[in-house]
């Protein structure tokens, strides 16, 4: 709850802040990295930083955070905060780190705004950061305590058990415990992060969704070699840990995995109701580990599966998919691609279409891949009646949906 005085303040200001807030989150990655080398060399994504995509996300995140705050004071945005503290989870952050980053985030401000920070504007963001913050150390603490472990204490050592190449660019690689102890459970559609050592002695850090089932005592991650350009929504280098677990990583190596985290998962409360699962690209991995749940529960109502792709042969684990749909009782699978094969559906070529398809009344959508693409599927799902609240998403990398929030 922001205070009344607060709310004032922030509605006031939160237009200047808005417009200097890609300028304040720059410098306060710069401090925070001048002062922490290691946070950019070991946990920070280096190819986000180096597109600015992490620094859009950080001040979308601010900047939704505020807004709503300002519009209504008494709520706050547990969907937006959630889905940032399984992230965080995911990485290990621990509650010491907000006051790390509290340091640098108002230095950065304070330097970028001058005069325009008196000590009431000061108060009333630093209200506003620590609603913020506080909310996710508890969020995070929660999904620590459910775990059964200490904050940050989410990294184990696993073998490769064995590696799949699926596409020209695309690998399985099927891991379990190296002390022998159970594979922890996950729901289906969420992600382990993994970290690797680079030749520079960074240890970079990734998510990756398990593709298989929950329950097994594998866990399975697919993984597509990133090249710059690889996502049309946002300018990147190539990818370091991907290039690395594609050129590296073979049978018998050991990996730094997570434990599982990620808030796209199938609850118990979709037990009767049609569901959606759309992806492109290698977002198709959640979805995977969602249709073999669903096959394995018999999932009575309707599932449409709706997959994008650039072509047939780029489109991994792609029998699997049509598979596991087959196995329902009630689902049916429907591919698009840029260039399709001979034989292929002349409806099907293209980007994702939804306008031949039935969305049942009550439908519940889960979607994946490049923003463009969940924008797209998204906007066509609300004109379809789907309500907003039952459309929900996994974005690989920066969420930057928030920046336009």
């Amino acid at each position: 709850m922001l205070s009344e005085p607060s709310t004032r303040i922030v509605r006031a200001t939160l237009p200047a802040v808005g417009a200097a807030i890609e300028d304040i989150t720059g410098l306060f990655y710069r401090k925070l990295f001048d002062a922490h080398p290691d946070l950019l060399r070991d946990l920070f994504n280096r190819g986000n930083q180096a597109s600015g995509a992490q620094r859009q996300a950080l001040a979308g995140s601010i900047a939704a955070f505020a807004a709503r705050l300002v519009e209504d004071p008494d709520t706050r945005p547990d969907v937006m905060l959630g889905r940032i503290a399984h992230k965080h989870a995911s990485l290990g952050i621990t509650p010491a780190q907000y006051d790390v980053v509290h340091t640098h985030l108002f230095a950065a401000i304070a330097e970028v705004l001058g005069d325009a920070v008196t000590p009431e504007v000061a108060a009333a963001w630093d209200e506003v950061y620590w609603l913020m913050a506080n909310a996710l150390i508890a969020l995070e603490a929660r999904l620590y305590a459910e775990r059964e472990v200490a904050a940050g204490d989410v990294w184990h050592t696993w073998e490769v058990v064995s590696r799949t190449e699926e596409t020209a660019d695309t690998a399985t690689f099927r891991l379990r415990p190296a002390d022998g102890s159970p594979a922890p459970h996950f729901r289906p559609g969420q992600y382990v992060s993994v970290q690797v050592p680079l030749p520079d002695g960074a240890r970079q850090i990734r998510q990756y969704s398990l593709s298989g089932a929950p329950g097994g005592r594998l866990h399975s991650i697919t993984v597509k070699r990133v090249h710059e350009g690889t996502f049309p929504d946002r300018a990147a280098p190539d990818g370091e840990v991907s290039h690395h677990l594609h050129t590296r990583v073979r049978t018998g190596d050991l990996l730094q995995v997570s434990l599982p985290y990620g808030d796209l998962v199938i609850g118990p409360d979709v037990a009767d109701a049609p569901l959606l699962l759309a992806s492109a690209g290698i977002g198709c991995t959640p979805m995977l580990a969602m249709l073999e749940h669903l096959a394995d529960t018999g999932h009575p109502a309707p599932v449409t599966v709706v997959h994008g792709d650039r072509a047939p042969a780029d489109h991994a684990l792609r029998a699997e998919h049509a598979l596991l749909t087959e196995k329902l009782p009630d689902a049916a699978a429907h591919f698009w691609y840029e260039h399709p094969a001979p034989g292929h559906p002349a409806d099907r070529t293209g980007r994702v279409d939804l306008g031949g398809l039935p969305v049942p009344a009550g439908t519940r959508a889960y979607l994946c891949g490049p923003l463009p693409f969940m924008r797209s599927v998204r906007t066509q799902l609300l004109a379809r009646g789907v309500r907003a609240a039952d459309i929900h998403y996994e974005v690989f990398g920066p969420d930057l949906w928030l920046a336009e929030s």
